[in-house]
């Protein structure tokens, strides 16, 4: 008898237990100085599926189903996975809390998410408490992963259907061009279609079912992990290593010890990487391939070559449900070249109106599944934002905002992202949502949040600032409005570098002209009177804007 494929993901986790039960599901590498696990530990899939049926017994009798929705701030402790496939089985919605979120960020997500409960490590349990106290109508906080405290039951009862493709799995909260995250919708089909989409990429992304070790140290609140390696490991009966976070200096022991064969990360891990010395663990490996979001071209074929295996760029969005890679050989390295149009994937560069523009000449990039379903596999939408999603949707094309030319052989190649969007490190931070929070000083009259370069994390943040007072534009005030913002957005998001200003370029509207700030090849941090204070950009999981970077 032919199994049927899976509908969501607790069914897709049964499928795999009952075929490769007693191979490994999840792994952590080794850190000493970490918190939880820090010889390592590795789970099979026999052993997940154990604690997944503990943690759903422990739901369900406090009556949690569909329509519920779970905060859970878990710093990458790998027990988060159990309970997502546990909150799946019911019906139940997941929402992966950043752990550099900070109070305001946070009251934000648990009102606009309306969680039923948050879960969370205890050295943020006071935050998250914190925050739940100001919402409209507060939810319970409990620490995470203690199955013996109580569990209070939902408010509104669980609605009655049985989980399918089409029901909520997670809502995750993605960086916007006009201010607030936006939360997007993510069902089973979305997490199972990039599933299926990654496993059916083959040539150099060629993964073999219940024999690959997938390895990504970026967070799993973010869909590069959560969204494409957790599911394609799921399906393929394969092993998803992920570590607290990147860290350099251990990445090839990690890489070698840990027996990984493919490896996913961002573009600014290549660069840091080639300043390393040479080690024996770089070319010991057994890794396969690479897929990398971003890399510069004039280090691709370095990397290659140092490391003795290919480096495939992609594409992708939290919202698309499927990437776009440069995957076939001959691949085309020394450009930024991200893929053609294909079956599930139909790709366009188009003009203002929709229109596609002429071969070589810059266009927004579109992109549909097909005529016929153009929205199969993609996010559900914006939570509490139709106007957001059918603007994205505008034309039955999905909008990324993302800058890209085409070749005559149909080649797709990136130019520019979305406008406004500053990408630090892997995380996308939308300057509207910096501008917001630092014009709100009561000493600010205006401010501009702009990208600079930056040679380890690709791009920082920089304010240029009106104060009201002129006598206030000094490097203490500056710092001052640093610590405003430390305390109420993520550290990532705040600006390190400050330019006191008198005045903005505007248009007529009063809209600023940020491309007219300053003029084109200037770098903006080497102007006079810039304000470096990225040595405060720290770390931490206190309330403080101190730790570790």
């Amino acid at each position: 008898m032919q199994t049927l494929p899976p509908a969501t993901l607790f069914q897709a986790l049964q499928q795999t237990v009952a075929k490769y039960g007693e191979r490994a599901a999840y792994a952590v590498p080794p850190m000493p100085a970490r918190a939880y696990y820090p010889q390592g530990c590795e789970f099979t899939w026999n052993e997940t599926f154990a604690a997944v049926q503990e943690r759903i017994h422990y739901y369900r009798a406090s009556g949690y189903g569909p329509g519920h929705r779970v905060a859970i701030l878990f710093e990458q402790r790998p027990e988060f996975v159990f309970h997502h496939f546990a909150l799946n089985a019911l019906g139940c919605c997941t929402v992966p809390v950043s752990p550099d979120y900070r109070h305001d960020e946070l009251v934000y997500l648990l009102e606009h998410s309306e969680c039923s409960v948050a879960l969370g490590i205890a050295e943020r349990l006071d935050d998250l408490r914190a925050a739940a106290r100001e919402l409209a109508e507060p939810i319970p906080v409990l620490l995470f992963d203690d199955l013996k405290a109580p569990l209070p039951r939902p408010k509104r009862a669980a609605l009655e259907f049985a989980p399918d493709a089409a029901t909520e799995a997670a809502l995750l909260y993605t960086s916007g061009t006009t201010g607030r995250p936006k939360g997007c919708v993510l069902t089973n089909e979305y997490f199972l279609y990039w599933a299926q989409w990654f496993l059916s990429r083959g040539h150099t992304l060629a993964l073999e079912e219940g024999v690959d070790r997938l390895y990504n140290p970026l967070p799993l609140h973010h869909a590069n992990a959560l969204s494409i390696s957790l599911p394609t490991m799921l399906v393929a009966g394969g092993c998803f290593v992920f570590p607290d976070r990147f860290h350099a200096s251990t990445f090839w022991d990690d890489i070698v010890n840990c027996g990984v064969t493919a490896i996913q990360f961002q573009g600014v891990i290549p660069a840091i990487l080639l300043k390393l010395p040479e080690t024996k663990q770089e070319r010991a490996h057994r890794v396969k391939f690479v897929l990398c979001a971003g890399c510069e071209p004039n280090l691709h074929e370095q990397f290659e070559r140092r490391y003795g295996f290919p480096l495939v760029e992609m594409w992708a969005m939290t919202e698309t449900g499927r990437m776009t890679t440069d995957h076939v050989e001959p691949r085309m390295i020394h450009t930024r070249a991200l893929g053609r149009s294909c079956p599930g994937a139909e790709l366009r560069a188009v003009d203002a109106d929709g229109n596609d523009v002429p071969l070589g000449e810059p266009g927004e990039l579109v992109i549909r599944h097909s005529a016929e379903t153009p929205r199969k596999g993609f996010f559900s939408g914006y939570l509490k934002n139709s106007q957001a999603t059918d603007e994205a949707w505008r034309g039955g094309w999905f909008h990324t905002g993302d800058t890209v030319r085409r070749d005559v052989s149909g080649m797709f190649f990136f130019m520019d992202r979305s406008k406004n969007i500053i990408r630090r490190a892997g995380e996308n931070i939308a300057a509207a949502e910096v501008e917001e929070c630092i014009t709100a000083h009561d000493k600010v009259r205006q401010v501009a949040v702009l990208a600079v370069p930056d040679e380890i994390r690709e791009e920082e943040v920089m304010a240029l600032v009106i104060p009201k007072a002129p006598e206030n534009a000094t490097a203490d005030f500056a710092r001052e409005l640093f610590q405003y913002a430390c305390e109420r957005l993520a550290y990532f998001k705040a600006p390190a570098y400050f330019l006191f200003v008198d005045s903005l370029p505007t248009t007529s509207s009063q809209k600023i002209q940020k491309v007219k700030i300053f003029p084109p090849g200037v770098d903006p941090r080497q102007q006079p009177g810039v304000i470096d204070l990225r040595s405060l950009k720290k770390k931490s999981t206190s309330k403080s804007p101190k730790g570790h970077s």
